[in-house]
C-alpha cells in the first residue's frame, strides 16, 4: 500500500515513521514514495530468523561482518530510497564495528527478501535491482511457495543477472560470506 502525502528524504522519513500513529507500522521508502509494508507471517519470520541463525553460527565472532534483520539501509547517493531487507549482512573490516543507531548509510553486501503474499516477484526483483545498483553484491529472493530462491548479482554489463535455485539446491555466500552454504531444505521444514 503506497502512502503519498509528500516527497520524503531519509531524514524526513525517519521522523515520519517515528510518529506515534505509525508506531505499529512498517514502511519502506522507494524513490521518495512511502510504501506501507504489512506485518509478515510466521513462515516469513521463520525463514528470516533461520538465515540469521545460520550466518551467526558460521561467523560467531562477527569477524566477517554484521548480520541483521529488518534494519534500514540507504545509499548516500540516493537519500530518497530506504529499504528494510528481511535479512542483511554488511561486511566490516573490524570484527566489532559499532552499530548504527539509525539507518545504515550503505547498502548491505548481502540482502535477502522473503516473498510474502502481499508482494509480487516483480516488486522483489525491483528491490534487488536497487540494492545492486547502490552497492550490494548479492541478493537472495526466497520464494516459499515453490521452496526456491533467486540469486541476483550484477552482470558484466552492469545489468542484473538472476539464477534460480531449486528446492534441492543450496545458496552460497560467494565473495560476501566465503565458504558459507545454506541448503534451501533448511528453510522449509
Amino acid at each position: 500500500m503506497e502512502v503519498k502525502e509528500r516527497v520524503f528524504d531519509v531524514d524526513e522519513f525517519w521522523r515520519f515513521v517515528h510518529l506515534p500513529e505509525n508506531a505499529d507500522k512498517r514502511f519502506e521508502l522507494i524513490n521518495a514514495d512511502v510504501i506501507e509494508m504489512p506485518a509478515p507471517g510466521e513462515e516469513h519470520g521463520f525463514i528470516a530468523a533461520e538465515i540469521f541463525h545460520r550466518v551467526r553460527l558460521f561467523d560467531p565472532q562477527r569477524k566477517l561482518g554484521n548480520p541483521s534483520v529488518d534494519a534500514g539501509f540507504y545509499s548516500l547517493d540516493d537519500r530518497h530510497t530506504l529499504l528494510g531487507p528481511d535479512f542483511a549482512f554488511r561486511r566490516t573490516e573490524q570484527p566489532a564495528a559499532p552499530f548504527n543507531k539509525k539507518w545504515t548509510t550503505v547498502m548491505p553486501d548481502l540482502a535477502v527478501e522473503v516473498k510474502s503474499p502481499s508482494n509480487t516477484l516483480a516488486e522483489l526483483r525491483q528491490k534487488a535491482a536497487i540494492y545492486l545498483s547502490h552497492g550490494s553484491q548479492l541478493v537472495w529472493i526466497i520464494i516459499p511457495s515453490s521452496k526456491s530462491a533467486e540469486v541476483c548479482r550484477l552482470g558484466a554489463q552492469g545489468g542484473m543477472e538472476r539464477e534460480t535455485i531449486g528446492a534441492d539446491g543450496a545458496l552460497s555466500g560467494e565473495d560476501v560470506l566465503p565458504g558459507f552454504t545454506l541448503a534451501l531444505s533448511a528453510l522449509f521444514p
